[in-house]
């Protein structure tokens, strides 16, 4: 992998862990168009990084808040909802891995994504997420949570969005717009946190190949340096944008992309073969 191909990766993970198209599906789609083979674990650890470092700077001061004063509703809210993603990563971490290799699911999770953001919005509309009717942090509840932690362990398949599942259930529930798109994205933290702590496990150990030059994939220092920065870069740009997003607009945009490019990627796995 050359630097333009790190960088491009970079700008990919930023722009597509916080947006709700599925940073995974993309990066296993590109990987495949740019025919990357080699091992990538410790750069797809890197990239997460550099998406962790994007959240905290944009969300610092909601972090703060909370670390203020961690003995508060919001504290266990999100750990209920951290519960069901743990739970499901150790339980299918073998099949998903080869998902991740294979992309053989990728165009069904990419429509998925899209039928998530569609009913997001539905119920949305038939619920309250503007105005005082609309829950936030001191009215949300356990469930409330409870059910944003299932989607978003649903979105350990590659190509269903993280923040796309989230959100639709934060939305499903009539969470404030705004204070659902924060949700999804403080619940990003111990997500990706997860995902570095699992990767860094299996490169100190160099299972993905047997050896450190394995899990590097023999990518470069200058690489693997491109490729961080432009994903934290990115990301904190898509961080902002899709918070004013969701406040201000809404996801059908999205769930036509995620829709169509399931579709594409399907036509290609059965049809062209010119990818897969």
């Amino acid at each position: 992998m050359n630097i333009i191909h790190a960088v491009l990766l970079g700008i990919i993970q930023g722009l597509t862990e916080f947006l709700p198209v599925s940073s995974s599906g993309h990066l296993v789609l590109f990987q495949k168009l740019f025919g990357i083979s080699e091992p990538t674990l410790f750069f797809d650890t890197m990239l997460h990084v550099g998406t962790l470092a994007a959240v905290v700077v944009v969300l610092w001061k909601d972090i703060w808040t909370i670390l203020r004063k961690i003995n508060q509703p919001l504290t266990l809210y999100l750990i209920i909802a951290t519960i069901p993603t743990v739970i499901a990563a150790l339980i299918f971490r073998k099949p998903l891995e080869e998902a991740f290799k294979t992309g053989h699911f990728l165009g069904f999770a990419f429509l998925m994504t899209s039928l998530l953001l569609i009913m997001a919005e539905l119920l949305a509309k038939r619920g309250a997420t503007h105005g005082k009717n609309a829950k936030n942090a001191a009215t949300m509840g356990w469930l409330d949570a409870l059910v944003i932690g299932i989607m978003q362990a649903v979105a350990i398949i590659p190509g269903v969005s993280r923040s796309g599942a989230t959100l639709s259930g934060a939305l499903s529930r009539g969470l404030d717009r705004d204070f659902a798109a924060r949700f999804s994205f403080l619940l990003s933290i111990p997500a990706i946190l997860g995902a570095v702590v699992f990767q860094l496990k299996d490169v100190v150990k160099g299972d993905a190949a047997g050896s450190a030059v394995g899990v590097a994939g023999g990518i470069g220092t200058a690489a693997m340096i491109a490729g961080t920065l432009s994903a934290a870069i990115v990301g904190f740009f898509a961080v902002r944008l899709m918070l004013k997003i969701v406040r201000e607009k809404s996801l059908w945009g999205f769930a036509v992309y995620t829709g169509v490019l399931g579709l594409l990627v399907l036509l290609d796995q059965f049809v062209f073969k010119l990818v897969f």
